[in-house]
């Protein structure tokens, strides 16, 4: 039987919420249905944060309730505080997510408090969660690089990872927000977070703006990290990180992953197709390389 490596597919909410143009809960909900008919298993859906500030996450109650539940499927959503997890467990979310920072300057910039503050906000926000039976999970941004302060310690990653962790978050993703991380980089933090925490409780979440992504996921499964979040067809970006291009592609990693001899329990091809859906639905080809090159070899 071969290893298998779960997949956090992120599109349908940090894929999405960069986006200029609107976006309806249809084509919301019509990508979640094909990324289910692809086989992901586990979907961050929605974000619970005010339309004011990420006006593309309008809807999202009404997402969580169209989303087709499949024995076996899992759907997370992103919520900022109290009030946004209550809009979540009123939709019926099984899992939420908090986030922080390893930078403090991005942490001000993002959520205009410090990174201590901010892990002060979340704690009563996962307290009630887990209150609730609710799963929480936590992220972290910044960990090879902050747009604003440079390099950032691999000790202050593990710090913040850690903390986390003690206030309840099962699983901690670990993202390189601007995507200027490089396996050797990659190594280094996971090897600080793991020896606090260990390397099951972490995810890898990594951007590509500088073409490393699947390099950091194959180094990080050499440490043994066995989640990685991706955004099909490469959607998304951060609106409080400039020039970040959008998550790892999900065709590439599971191209990646499949060839390493993982099972990810993913369609491909049938992936694929999410990812031309999504792109004719905001007018634009896809950033994924596998996605290309698989539609060059079918013409």
């Amino acid at each position: 039987m071969k290893p298998s490596v779960k997949i956090v597919e992120v599109g349908p909410r940090d894929g999405l919420q960069n986006e200029k143009q609107p976006i309806s809960v249809d084509t919301k909900v019509g990508l979640v249905e094909r990324l289910v008919a692809a086989g992901v298993t586990h979907i961050e859906a929605a974000s619970f944060v005010s339309p004011k500030w990420v006006p593309q996450m309008a809807g999202s109650a009404e997402v969580m309730a169209r989303v087709p539940k499949v024995p076996g499927v899992h759907y997370s959503a992103l919520v900022p505080n109290l009030q946004g997890l209550e809009s979540a467990l009123a939709a019926g979310c099984e899992e939420v997510a908090v986030f922080a920072a390893a930078s403090e300057t991005f942490s001000q910039r993002n959520i205009n408090c410090s990174i201590r503050e901010s892990l002060e906000r979340f704690r009563s926000v996962v307290d009630t969660a887990r209150a609730q039976g609710v799963r929480v999970r936590g992220y972290v941004s910044c960990v090879l690089g902050c747009p604003f302060e440079g390099a950032i310690d691999p000790e202050q990653v593990a710090g913040v990872a850690v903390a986390l962790a003690e206030m309840g978050c099962g699983e901690i993703s670990l993202g390189d927000t601007i995507g200027r991380g490089t396996p050797d980089g990659a190594r280094r933090m996971l090897e600080a977070t793991a020896r606090r925490l260990g390397i099951e409780r972490l995810a890898g979440h990594y951007h590509d703006t500088w073409g490393m992504a699947v390099a950091n996921i194959a180094a990080s499964l050499e440490m043994g990290v066995r989640t990685f979040d991706s955004s099909v067809s490469g959607l998304g970006g951060c609106p409080y990180a400039p020039g970040a291009t959008g998550n790892v592609a999900t065709e590439d990693a599971v191209y990646l992953l499949h060839g390493m001899g993982y099972d990810t329990g993913i369609d491909l091809g049938k992936l694929a197709e999410a990812g031309r859906y999504i792109g004719e639905a905001l007018g634009r080809p896809t950033s994924s390389r596998v996605a290309k090159a698989l539609a060059a070899s079918c013409a």
